[in-house]
C-alpha cells in the first residue's frame, strides 16, 4: 500500500491508539541491512506464509497485520493504522455530528437500554426515556448486543427511519417506535449553569469543532445574568482539536501570550501559537479544574492559563498525553495518525508523560517543601528524582515532568472503609451496576412526586440494598454500611439524571464536590484575578503541600 500525500490535519487527541501482534522491520549494520534488501526479505516472508502458512491467510489481512505491528512496535499508544470504521468515530469525536436518534445507550443485563435520550433529539421528541430497553431494531433481537453494535445499527443517514421496539417499565407490551433519523450535534459544554454567590460553572467534556463557541456562548449568558467568577471544569475531557484548545485559551490571553509552542523532527513540523485577539474577560476570576483525565488539549488549556497567572488550577494531576498526530489519507478511507510532534507550556515546560518502562519515578508536588530551590524530593527509601522548575509570568513556580500539576491537589478520596464497599462490587461490576441501574430506573418510575434536590433517605438506602441482595451481589453489610455517604451520593447524581437531566444532576453534584466546593469557595472570596493567588496560597499554608478531602477541604473554609 502505497502512501500518498493526501490531506494532513493536525490533531491532538487523547484517543487510545490500535495495536495488535506483529512485524518489525529491521535495519541492521551490515552490508546485507539495505532498505532494498529489507523489502525483499520481507516480500519473501509474506510470500512463504501467504502459500504455506498451516491456516491460510488473505494477502490483505497479512499486509493490514504487518502494518499494525510496525507501529505496534514503535511503543506510541497515539499512532494507529485507521479503518474506514475507526476514521468514522474519530470524525464524529472530533467534529461531534453524526445522522442518529440522539440517545446515550449502555448494556444493561445483556439488554440496550437508553441512559438518557439527549435534548432536541429525534428520540427526546420520540418519546425514548430513561431505562428504555430497546428489545428490537428493524425486527432483529438486540439480546446479547455490543454497544458498537447498537450504535452502528442506530446511526445512519439523516432523513431515514429505524423501527425500534422499546420495553418500558410498567408496561406490560413492547412500545414500537418509528423514528427518522437526524443530524445530531453533540455539544461539548454539556452543563453550564450559575453557583451561588454568582459562580459559573462550565463543564467541557471534548474539545470538537464548535467548543471555542459553545463556551464564548455560555460565558456571555452566565455574564448578563451577574456571573462574577468562572469554573472551567476539564475533568475527564480527554481532549480533541488542537486549533480550539488555541482559540479558547486566546479568548483568555493578552494579544501576543504564547499559548503554546509544538516541536517535531523538522522545521515545518514546529510551529509556535500566540494569542492574537486580546483577552475578552479582562479581570474575570478564573478556576481550572483537572484531573488524571485531562489529556492533550485539555492540557494545553490548562498549561497556557496556569503559565500566564491567568487562571488558578485546582485538581489532580493531569494525563501527560503532549504529543501532536498527524492524520495521512491513504485512499480507499484509510488514514494513518502519526505522531509528529510534541508541544510545550508557554513557560517551555513539556507535557508529555516519561514511558512507564523507562522506570523514572513521577514527582507529586504533595511530597515537596514549598522552598524554592527544592529540586531533588524525597520520595521513599533512597529514591529521588531531579524536578525541573519553571516560573510563571508572575513568578510562581510550577513543574514539568509529565502532565499539569495543579497548583492546589484536591483528592475526593474514599476512606478504607468506603474502599472496602467498592472493593467488593469490584469483583461482580456487571452484576452490581446492572442492578443499581434497575434500582434506579424503578425507584424514578414509582415516585413520580419526587422533587429536585432531595435527601437520599435510610429507607431509600435500604431499598437499594434489599435490591442488591436480590440480584445476586455478594457483599458485607458492613461494608455497604461503612460506604452509605459515597453510595447516597451516586444515587442522588443517578435518580437526578433519570427523573430530570444530566445538568440538573451535575448541579446536585457540585453541591458535595471538594474540588468544585473549593474553586466556588476562594471565587466568592475573589475580588480579582491576582486575588485568587493570594487565597489560594493561604489555604496551601493551612494545608501544606497538598489539599486533600472533604476534611481538608472544610478546614479551608
Amino acid at each position: 500500500m502505497k502512501i500518498s500525500r493526501g490531506v494532513r490535519i493536525p490533531l491532538l487527541i487523547g484517543l487510545i491508539g490500535m495495536a495488535s501482534g506483529g512485524w518489525l522491520l529491521q535495519r541492521s549494520g551490515d552490508t546485507s541491512g539495505d532498505v532494498y534488501t529489507q523489502a525483499r526479505l520481507f516480500e519473501e516472508v509474506l510470500h512463504h506464509i501467504s502459500d504455506r502458512y498451516v491456516d491460510e491467510k488473505e494477502p490483505a489481512d497479512l499486509y493490514r497485520m504487518a502494518i499494525e505491528g510496525l507501529l505496534d512496535e514503535l511503543g506510541d499508544p497515539h499512532t494507529a493504522f485507521l479503518t474506514p470504521e475507526d476514521y468514522e468515530g474519530l470524525r464524529i469525536q472530533t467534529t461531534g455530528e453524526y445522522g442518529g436518534l440522539g440517545i446515550q445507550i449502555g448494556v444493561r443485563n445483556d439488554w440496550v437500554t437508553v441512559i438518557a435520550p439527549l435534548p432536541g433529539t429525534p428520540a427526546e421528541k420520540a418519546g425514548l426515556q430513561a431505562g428504555d430497553r430497546i428489545v428490537r431494531v428493524d425486527g432483529e433481537s438486540t439480546e446479547g448486543w455490543t454497544e458498537d453494535r447498537a450504535v452502528s445499527k442506530l446511526r445512519g443517514p439523516q432523513g431515514s427511519s429505524v423501527a425500534i421496539h422499546v420495553a418500558r417499565l410498567g408496561v406490560d407490551e413492547p412500545i414500537e417506535f418509528s423514528i427518522v433519523r437526524d443530524e445530531i450535534h453533540v455539544q461539548s459544554v454539556r452543563n453550564a449553569f450559575l453557583m451561588d454567590g454568582g459562580i459559573g460553572y462550565i463543564g467541557l467534556t471534548v474539545f470538537s469543532e464548535t467548543s471555542t463557541q459553545e463556551v464564548r456562548t455560555a460565558i456571555d449568558n452566565m455574564r448578563r445574568d451577574g456571573m462574577r467568577g468562572l469554573i472551567i471544569d476539564l475533568r475527564t475531557n480527554p481532549g480533541g482539536l488542537l486549533d480550539q484548545s488555541v482559540m479558547l485559551s486566546d479568548m483568555f490571553l493578552e494579544r501576543g501570550e504564547a499559548i503554546a509552542e509544538v516541536r517535531g523532527r523538522t522545521e515545518r513540523e514546529r510551529q509556535a501559537f500566540e494569542a492574537r485577539t486580546g483577552d475578552q474577560y479582562p479581570g474575570l476570576p478564573i478556576v481550572v479544574l483537572v484531573n488524571q483525565g485531562s489529556a492533550s488539549a485539555s492540557e494545553i488549556l490548562a498549561g497556557a492559563l496556569q503559565d500566564h497567572d491567568r487562571a488558578l488550577v485546582i485538581g489532580e494531576t493531569t494525563f501527560g498525553k503532549g504529543s501532536v498526530q498527524t492524520l495521512y489519507d491513504l485512499g480507499s478511507g484509510y488514514h494513518l495518525k502519526l505522531t509528529t510532534a510534541r508541544w510545550y507550556t508557554p513557560a517551555g515546560r513539556s507535557i508529555q508523560k516519561v514511558d512507564d518502562d523507562e522506570d523514572v519515578v513521577v514527582f507529586d508536588p504533595a511530597d515537596a517543601s514549598h522552598e524554592e530551590d527544592a529540586g531533588a524530593v524525597e520520595l521513599e527509601a533512597g529514591d529521588s528524582v531531579e524536578v525541573e522548575t519553571f516560573r510563571t509570568d508572575g513568578g510562581r513556580i510550577v513543574y514539568g515532568g509529565g502532565g499539569i500539576r495543579p497548583d492546589l491537589i484536591v483528592r475526593d478520596t474514599l476512606d478504607l472503609t468506603e474502599r472496602d464497599f467498592y472493593a467488593q462490587v469490584s469483583e461482580q461490576p456487571g452484576v452490581y451496576l446492572d442492578a443499581k441501574y434497575r434500582w434506579v430506573v424503578s425507584y424514578a418510575h414509582e415516585n413520580g412526586e419526587l422533587q429536585q434536590g432531595f435527601q437520599v433517605s435510610d429507607a431509600m438506602l435500604e431499598s437499594f440494598w434489599r435490591a442488591l441482595q436480590g440480584a445476586g451481589v455478594e457483599v458485607e453489610r458492613e461494608a455497604f454500611d461503612a460506604a452509605r455517604e459515597p453510595i447516597a451520593r451516586q444515587l442522588g447524581y443517578e435518580l437526578t439524571q433519570t427523573r430530570w437531566n444530566e445538568q440538573a444532576a451535575r448541579m446536585r453534584e457540585n453541591a458535595t464536590d471538594p474540588v468544585v466546593m473549593l474553586a466556588s469557595r476562594i471565587l466568592r472570596e475573589a475580588n480579582g484575578v491576582e486575588s485568587v493567588f493570594a487565597i489560594a496560597d493561604r489555604i496551601a499554608e493551612q494545608n501544606p503541600g497538598v489539599v486533600t478531602d472533604r476534611q481538608a477541604v472544610s478546614s479551608a473554609n
